[in-house]
């Protein structure tokens, strides 16, 4: 951004040859002026502004002597890395009248970023924003403006900058977040971080916004097992803890084709298996795989009391079990079986977990539908989202 505009001073030494104008310009102030361009040209950019002193004391400057000595001292101030001097020079060659119309907004443009640079923000502000009507979206004056925005304390405007993108750079996220954080934001502090975790996925935005849904007030116990789900997902279940905790509350739901996937998936990254509780970890292991055949030979006598006692939650808990199981169509069968069945202690639950179940099956286009659907206010909407988000690719 610091860069907008300056191509547009680099030909300033040949365009304002004292040659092309020299009946316009005395000698006294030509002469001064001249070797001040070949010394900026020659890249002594300091010598020439000490050079165009000389021609600064000539009295009785004519508007097209200023509008040559204030160019060229635009063009080698901002070479020189002396931003004021810089500002002030541009400011002068644009209020001269001079420029072209192609020239204007160039010059604009760079004294927009001169004073940003310059760290006068004010000025900035109002000079970006006149560049950007003779560039309406220009992206680079948006971001400075944005930028300058934030840097200066203008928070509000900086965010309403922000969120009028359709679809916002990382960094410009990032920015948003640090804003909503300021004014303590929470709900769109939330919201930018499920765009960053969705559009640029990084463990630090998924670890933050799950352990923001956990902690938010009302947040159900009983949809711990689904956090666990998406941590495995995302590449964030790592403790050997946190594989016996899912592990246990999968057998709890009455699942151990998933409890035992969870399982050997913790002995596969070496986080079960290991250390002083390698027996714990087996003996879960042992309960998983006997969990499961006593769930093979129960089958037909719980789909039979399930269907008797229209209990949803039962018949819904057997089909997620055989989707697990790889037996999905049967699964998925027993499971819109149960939410048809309207019975559900949480309906937006297990609306929820068909979702989950669709996916697992094979079918990710139904069950993202179906996860877009959800409701309710413990958590359940939030967990489905973000099931969406970490499927979309």
């Amino acid at each position: 951004m610091a860069a907008i505009g300056f191509n547009a001073a680099a030909p300033m030494v040949g365009m304002t040859s004292v040659a092309y104008a020299a009946d316009a310009v005395r000698p006294e102030v030509g002469k001064p002026l001249q070797e001040a361009q070949k010394l900026a040209a020659a890249g002594k950019n300091k010598d020439a502004l000490a050079k165009l002193k000389e021609a600064d004391a000539v009295g009785g400057k004519s508007e097209h002597e200023k509008y040559l000595i204030e160019r060229t001292r635009a063009s080698a101030a901002a070479a020189a890395g002396d931003h004021e001097t810089a500002a002030r020079a541009f400011e002068a060659v644009i209020n001269s009248g001079k420029l072209s119309a192609a020239e204007a907004p160039k010059f604009t443009q760079s004294l927009a970023s001169l004073y940003y640079q310059a760290k006068d923000y004010p000025k900035a502000i109002i000079w970006i924003q006149r560049a950007l009507k003779d560039n309406p979206g220009n992206p680079q004056l948006q971001e400075l403006l944005t930028q300058t925005y934030y840097v200066s304390g203008k928070y509000a405007e900086a965010a309403k900058e922000l969120q009028s993108n359709g679809r916002a750079s990382e960094a410009q996220l990032q920015m948003l977040a640090n804003i909503q954080l300021k004014q303590n934001d929470k709900v769109g502090y939330v919201n930018t971080l499920e765009k960053l975790a969705g559009n640029y996925p990084k463990t630090s935005y998924w670890a933050d916004l799950l352990q923001r849904v956990v902690t938010k007030p009302g947040f159900s116990s009983t949809l711990n097992l689904d956090i666990l789900r998406l941590k495995l997902a995302l590449g964030l279940l790592n403790k050997p803890s946190d594989f016996m905790e899912m592990g246990q509350l999968s057998l709890q739901t009455g699942n151990p084709a998933e409890a035992l996937k969870i399982i050997d998936e913790g002995y596969k990254k070496g986080a079960l298996g290991q250390g002083s509780d390698a027996d714990r970890h087996k003996r879960l292991k042992d309960l998983a795989l006997k969990t499961e055949a006593e769930f093979a030979a129960k089958q037909a006598t719980t789909q039979a009391e399930a269907e008797k006692n229209k209990d949803a939650d039962a018949l819904f808990n057997l089909g997620f079990a055989l989707v697990s199981s790889g037996k999905a169509d049967q699964g998925l069968k027993l499971m819109d079986q149960a939410v048809k069945l309207g019975t559900a202690k949480r309906p937006e639950e297990m609306k929820l977990h068909f979702g989950l179940g669709q996916i697992n099956a094979g079918k990710k286009a139904a069950g993202i539908a179906t996860l877009k659907t959800v409701k309710g206010t413990n958590g359940e909407a939030e967990v489905a989202r973000y099931f969406v988000l970490q499927n979309k690719g």
